[in-house]
């Protein structure tokens, strides 16, 4: 399945950014920093108490994003 509609206003890459890294609404936070935060037993509400500038609806786009990467699924403009 793919959800790349979910989130493709929201996760931006530029060349110049964190390596190029895929990055949460141009800002310096990437994909990898919200998953390896959940992956450390980081809740939701936490991450947001930590980065205010994130959203509910940021951390989720970040796990879509992740989920059609694995899959194979993942089509972003560059």
């Amino acid at each position: 399945m793919q959800y790349q509609g979910k989130y493709t206003n929201i996760i931006t890459i530029e060349p110049g950014k964190r390596g190029g890294k895929p990055c949460i609404r141009g800002m310096r936070i990437t994909v990898g920093d919200i998953l390896g935060w959940l992956g450390a037993g980081k809740t939701v509400e936490e991450i947001i108490d930590d980065f205010p500038e994130l959203t509910r609806e940021d951390i989720q786009a970040a796990l879509l994003f992740a989920a059609d990467r694995d899959n194979g699924t993942l089509l972003m403009a560059a």
